[in-house]
This record gives structure tokens, sequence and C-alpha cells, in this order.
């Protein structure tokens, strides 16, 4: 099976649709040990001739990486998932370019069907989604377009709800109304704990997630989450300890500076996850999230050295996407990271003055 792939509002529905396909055994062609395998793939659309630019294969391998992750997480230790980009030393313009490159590749790898996101659009603005799966069928390959659930386009504040949805958020807010009563046990808690959740799961279920919650992949992130709070309090003891000392020192080395991360992580919740963890390490605060960038303030070297690394970051990968994601390179060896300098060093026209951070590249 073949998954062409780009940014579109459906493409976490596509991935999880052909990962089903995939794992329920009909039509992922088998790896070299007959593994279920599924291909997703990303021709490339702007592009010098013969060459990709940097920042556009940079950010296609990183929505390969994004799908793969999704696919991992979806599917079971039997599945194999394969990314690449293609079409990279071609012109790809019109429908047939990108058929052509993507039946190649199927052909290459032994695919004979390609499972097509609705709203996946090649040619940026250029409705060619319809011709291009035509020539793909010319081409003898079996198309289908993953049944999703398109957003309208006024972008609708109710989505279908579920018992998932309304049990997840009943719990949530019971615990947190019982943790504001300091868990007393007392009946008069326990019951107006349970009428207040049922009214809050009840009104919002449809509305806090922006997903249908996976019961199988929730229990996963619960388990990994277990495991993740004595690793977070392990950081933040020895952040105090860090901190304590260069407090006491008599000369007091602190080198606060303000520093910018671009995460590798997907979603409001990870990144939730991580920028609270980070304000939580003493040394360190969160001061603004945008998307994926996250300004923080560090106070001394080895809070900004721990950051650069990205062990937090690695352990909330963990969290949401399994083992797998530990593999991830640190924000230091991506090149997202950066330190701001203090506005009293800015140019003498008044632009902030950033230098690249120990192994990234100065900006």
């Amino acid at each position: 099976m073949v998954v062409p792939v780009g940014e579109s509002v459906t493409l976490r529905q596509t991935v999880a649709y052909a990962v089903r396909e995939a794992v329920s055994g009909d039509g992922a062609d088998g790896g070299d040990d007959g593994e279920p395998t599924v291909h997703f793939v990303a021709p490339v659309a702007w592009h010098d001739i013969g060459d990709v630019g940097v920042g556009v294969r940079e950010e296609t391998e990183e929505l390969l990486e994004r799908v793969a992750v999704w696919a991992r997480e979806d599917g079971d230790d039997d599945l194999a998932v394969e990314t690449a980009i293609i079409g990279a030393g071609e012109y790809l313009f019109g429908p047939d370019d990108y058929a052509r490159v993507i039946a190649d590749y199927a052909a290459d790898v032994g695919g004979d069907r390609v499972v097509v996101d609705p709203e996946y659009s090649p040619g940026g603005n250029v409705p060619i989604l319809r011709p291009m799966e035509a020539a793909l069928a010319e081409r003898g390959l079996v198309v289908e377009e993953a049944p999703v659930d398109r957003p309208t386009r006024r972008g609708r504040l109710l989505r279908g709800g579920g018992a998932a949805q309304f049990a997840t958020l009943f719990g949530i807010s019971f615990l947190f109304y019982q943790l504001l009563g300091g868990f007393s046990g007392k009946q008069f808690d326990l019951v107006t704990g349970v009428a207040s959740a049922t009214l809050v799961a009840a009104m919002l279920h449809r509305i806090t997630f922006t997903d249908r919650l996976r019961l199988r992949t929730l229990g996963r992130q619960l388990v990994r989450l277990v495991a993740y709070v004595p690793y977070l309090l392990y950081e933040i003891v020895l952040s105090n300890l860090q901190v304590a000392y260069v407090v006491l020192h008599p000369s007091l080395p602190i080198e606060p500076r303000t520093t910018e991360v671009r995460s590798a992580l997907w979603g409001g919740m990870p990144l939730t996850l991580l920028a609270n963890s980070i304000t939580l390490t003493p040394g360190t605060l969160t001061v603004r999230v945008r998307g994926r960038r996250m300004v923080v303030h560090t106070l001394i070297p080895a809070a900004r050295e721990g950051l650069f690394d990205g062990a937090l970051e690695r352990a909330v990968r963990f969290v949401f996407y399994g083992r797998p994601a530990l593999a991830a390179a640190t924000p230091r060896e991506r090149g997202d990271a950066r330190i701001v300098e203090d506005e009293d060093d800015a140019d003498a026209e008044g632009e902030t003055v950033v230098t690249g951070a120990p192994g990234g590249d100065a900006e």
C-alpha cells in the first residue's frame, strides 16, 4: 500500500485508515519477512530542477517523521512503516507528473494499491487531485480515497462525541474537584463532585478533544505518563540542587538568557506537557509558545544545556509517541535551539541579535 501525504486537515485520519487496512491484511504488501508494509511518500512540489531546497526538504522530512510516529502508534509490532521523499530530482508540474512518480515508487516496492487523502493537494491551490487519481488508475493501480470526516468550511465548534470522551472528561473533572477539596472522602464532596463532573462532561465532551479518543492509544499514553512522573521529579530535584549551588555560591555565577527552542512535538497536549514540565524545573521558565516554537528563560548555563540537549522533550515524545520516538535528534543536533540576546545587544537598527546555540546554526 502506498499513501501519498501532504499537510491537510484530514491527514491524521488518512494515516489511521491506512494503518487499519494494513493491520487487517487488506491491501498492504509484505516486506522482506512477510510483514504488512505501508509506504508513506511525499512528492516534493516546490524545488529547483535536480535538487530540493533545504527548507522544503526539512519540512517534508518532519512531515514524514510525524506520519511515521502516528502510524506506529496506531499499528502493532507486525506492521512495517516506510517513508520516502519522491520526485526530488525532477520538476513536478501537472497531475501526470505526480502520478508518474507515485506509480514508479509503487512499482519499485511491489505495491498495487494507493490510498489518497481526500484533502491532499499536491499542487498547492491547483486542484489536480482528481486528475492525478485518474492517471494513477490508468497505470493499473487500485486507487481509493480514505473515508474521512471532513471539517466544514466554517470550522464547526461541535464534533461527534462518544463514550470515551465523556468518561475521560468526567474522570478528569471529578479528580480535579476532589483535589481542590483535599480528597476528604466526605459524602458531600463525593456527591457534589459527581454532579459537577457530570455537568462538565455533558456540556463540554464534544468540544474538549480535537479527535475521537482511541482507548488503546490512550491507555498506552497513560501508562507511559505514570513512568514519566518519576523522571520529571528527578529532573526537578536535580535542577533544584544546581540552582541552590549557584545561589549559595559567593560569586553568584548566574547567566540569565532568553532562548528559543523548536520542539519535535505536534498537538496541543504534548506541547502543553512539555511547556509546563520546563516551567516546573527550576532554572527554566516557559515564557511563550507559538506553534512548535517555545521561548524559554534560562537562569544558569546547566539549565540551558539541559534544554538544548532535549531530555524533557524526548521524555514527552515517549509519553505520546512510544519507544521509537526516543531516537529523535536533540534540539541542538537539529539546529532548533538558539539564544536570543538582550535588547541592549541589538544592532543599530533596533533588530534583536540572535546567536546560534552550541551545535546549531547562527541566525
